[in-house]
């Protein structure tokens, strides 16, 4: 076994580590658990809530540091080494955001724009697939404001073109558009790995997901991770080296890293 590097895994949750429909993980939970044993650091960052994060480790049994809402806050650092922060605010308050997407955006693209928070609970149920205090949580956003979009892909290239040319956002997941800052998974994967790299030059990066918004990480991680989702075909997606899983979440997530351990000879 190599440990002549420090190795760290940035992981999305929803689909990737969590079953797509019951979010659970209970066939992996000890193999996570074991991950971390053997000194690995492992950060979820994902568009989840940092109150759904808190209730994911909770299940899990470990604390563990966290970037949510789309790499709008990154939390728990000072877990890794106590100099390190406990808080890195990447992002403006939803409120501000809200604001400049009713001023910029066109009536004709913000009329296609359904948000979830203007939904009645049924509806946000059968969208987001939670109900009660998980419901809950995943709508308690401080940084990002979760939306559908019901118009052409024409029309929906044109609202991003909008929201980037004013600062703004949109990063699409598998349930839904979450509106949000001028930041992301890579930018606050980044920020994590300049800080790592005050105590720890040598790092090496898997980085594992399942869907649009966590392509970009893949792109910039040394061992990209793929876990099966029907809605990518392998072919389509342009990175170098990527490992692919056979089995979606939660088992594919095990086999992915499985994979990439192999590979870096960890």
């Amino acid at each position: 076994m190599n440990k002549k590097f420090s190795l760290i895994i940035f992981t999305d949750l929803d689909g990737s580590l969590l079953h797509r429909d019951n979010f659970k993980f209970d066939e992996i939970k000890e193999y996570v658990k074991s991950l971390k044993d053997d000194g690995i650091t492992i950060v979820p960052n994902t568009s989840k809530t940092e109150k759904e994060i808190k209730e994911f480790t909770k299940q899990l049994g470990l604390e563990l540091p966290f970037i949510s809402e789309n790499g709008s806050l990154i939390k728990g650092l000072d877990l890794i080494n106590a100099n390190f922060p406990n808080n890195i605010i990447l992002s403006r308050d939803k409120q501000k955001l809200f604001e400049i997407f009713n001023s910029k955006v066109p009536e004709e693209l913000k009329k296609k724009c359904k948000f979830i928070l203007d939904m009645n609970e049924k509806q946000q149920m059968d969208i987001l697939g939670l109900k009660n205090e998980n419901l809950k949580n995943a709508l308690n956003r401080k940084y990002t404001i979760p939306f559908l979009f019901e118009g052409t892909k024409l029309e929906k290239n044109q609202l991003a073109k909008i929201l980037k040319s004013n600062t703004l956002s949109m990063q699409e997941g598998g349930r839904v558009i979450n509106l949000g800052d001028k930041t992301d998974k890579v930018k606050s994967m980044n920020q994590v790995l300049k800080i790592f790299k005050k105590i720890e030059k040598n790092i090496k990066v898997i980085a594992v997901g399942d869907n649009f918004n966590d392509l970009d990480m893949l792109r910039n991680c040394d061992i990209p991770c793929l876990v099966f989702n029907d809605h990518f075909k392998q072919d389509q997606i342009n990175i170098d080296n990527l490992i692919v899983s056979n089995k979606p979440s939660p088992e594919g997530w095990a086999d992915v890293i499985k994979m990439a351990l192999v590979k870096l000879d960890f």
